[in-house]
C-alpha cells in the first residue's frame, strides 16, 4: 500500500512539475506554401517588386519554429526560419549557422513598467511582419519590403499609462544582424497611444519616420493604416508611401480585405525596378482568409500599376495567389 501511495505521489509531483514547465517553455510556429501565377503583364516568372511570394507556379514559403522561455523576471525567444521566405528575411546574415535565425533575444522585466531586451528582434516599423500568420495579406507591401526587417541591439520598453507606451533602442546599422562593420549605431523610438504607433529610425545611412495603426469601425469592420517616409543621407535615394487595409469579417471562419498602397521612390531607389528616378506604383490587393482550425487558406488577387515599365516592358502586372498557412 505504501508503495502504491508513494508511486501516486511521485507521479503527481512529476505531473505538477511538467505543468509548471509547460507554462514557462513554449514551442510554436508555422509553415506556409503557395501557388502564384500571372494573369496579364510581364512574363511567366515576372513578380511584383515587393518581398516574398514571388516565385511562379507552386512554391514554398518557410517553416518557422519559435522556442521561448518566460520566467517571472527574465526570458528568451529563439525564432528560427528555413525556406525561401526565411532566407529572404535574413538576407544579410554572415554565416550559414546564422542564416536561419530570424530573432534571437533575451529580456529582463526590470519592473512592471520597464522591460529591457537585447539581441536580434524584428523591426518595430511598419504594419506587416515577416511571419505570414500575423499578416492578413499573403503577399507583402512595398512599404514593408523596403523598410528594415530586423535589428540587433538593445531596447527599453516603458509602460507610460493604461493605453500608452514608449520604446527606445540603440542598434547596429540596419540589416547588420550579427555584426557591426564600422562602429556606428542606429537609434530607434516608438510612441504608442491607444493602438496607434509613431516610429522613428535614425540610421547612419538614412532617416525614417513611420505611422502604423488601425481602428475598429464596427464589430466586423477594421481599418488598418500605414504611412512612411525614408530619406537617405548625403543625397541618397529613399522612398515614401501610404497603405490602407480595410477588412471585413463575414463569418467566424471567413474574412475579406483590401490593401491599397501608393509607393514612390525618392530618387533612383530601385525598389520598383524601373531604373528611373522618382518612379511610383499603386498596388491593390484583394485577399480572403478562410480558417479551418489552425489552417488558413488565402486566395489573393493583386494588381500593380507603375508609372514606368517595371514589369518586363509593361507598366502593370496582375497576378493570382493561393496560399496555405498552418500555425501551431
Amino acid at each position: 500500500m505504501k508503495k502504491i501511495i508513494f508511486t501516486f505521489l511521485l507521479a503527481s509531483s512529476l505531473l505538477v512539475n511538467a505543468q509548471e514547465e509547460e507554462k514557462k517553455f513554449t514551442l510554436s510556429g508555422s509553415i506556409d506554401t503557395y501557388f502564384r501565377g500571372n494573369i496579364s503583364g510581364g512574363n511567366f516568372d515576372t513578380a511584383p517588386g515587393s518581398s516574398f511570394a514571388n516565385q511562379p507556379g507552386f512554391a514554398l514559403g518557410m517553416i518557422n519554429v519559435i522556442a521561448g522561455y518566460e520566467g517571472e523576471k527574465v526570458g528568451f525567444v529563439a525564432d528560427m526560419v528555413y525556406g525561401p521566405r526565411g532566407a529572404d528575411a535574413v538576407f544579410n546574415s554572415v554565416g550559414n549557422s546564422s542564416s536561419i535565425v530570424n530573432q534571437l533575444y533575451a529580456y529582463w522585466n526590470v519592473s512592471e513598467k520597464v522591460k529591457l531586451t537585447i539581441g536580434n528582434f524584428n523591426t518595430f516599423l511598419g504594419y506587416e511582419v515577416i511571419s505570414p500568420t500575423a499578416n492578413f495579406n499573403y503577399s507583402t507591401s512595398y512599404l514593408f519590403s523596403y523598410g528594415p526587417f530586423s535589428h540587433t541591439g538593445i531596447k527599453a520598453d516603458f509602460t507610460l499609462g493604461e493605453n500608452s507606451s514608449l520604446m527606445l533602442a540603440v542598434m547596429n546599422p540596419t540589416d547588420r544582424t550579427e555584426f557591426n562593420p564600422n562602429g556606428s549605431y542606429a537609434l530607434g523610438a516608438q510612441l504608442g497611444i491607444s493602438g496607434q504607433f509613431l516610429n522613428v529610425l535614425v540610421d547612419p545611412d538614412f532617416f525614417e519616420i513611420d505611422y502604423t495603426g488601425g481602428f475598429d469601425l464596427s464589430d466586423s469592420f477594421f481599418l488598418g493604416i500605414n504611412a512612411a517616409y525614408n530619406s537617405g543621407n548625403d543625397g541618397a535615394a529613399g522612398f515614401y508611401g501610404a497603405a490602407l487595409y480595410p477588412q471585413i469579417a463575414t463569418s467566424d471562419s471567413f474574412k475579406i480585405g483590401l490593401r491599397g498602397e501608393y509607393f514612390v521612390e525618392d530618387g533612383a531607389f530601385g525598389a520598383i525596378g524601373t531604373g528611373v528616378a522618382d518612379s511610383s506604383v499603386f498596388a491593390t490587393t484583394l485577399t480572403g482568409n478562410y480558417t479551418i482550425g489552425a489552417l488558413t487558406i488565402i486566395p489573393e488577387l493583386r494588381l500593380d500599376s507603375a508609372s514606368e515599365a517595371a514589369f518586363v516592358g509593361d507598366k502593370s502586372l496582375s497576378s493570382f495567389a493561393l496560399a496555405a498557412v498552418y500555425s501551431f
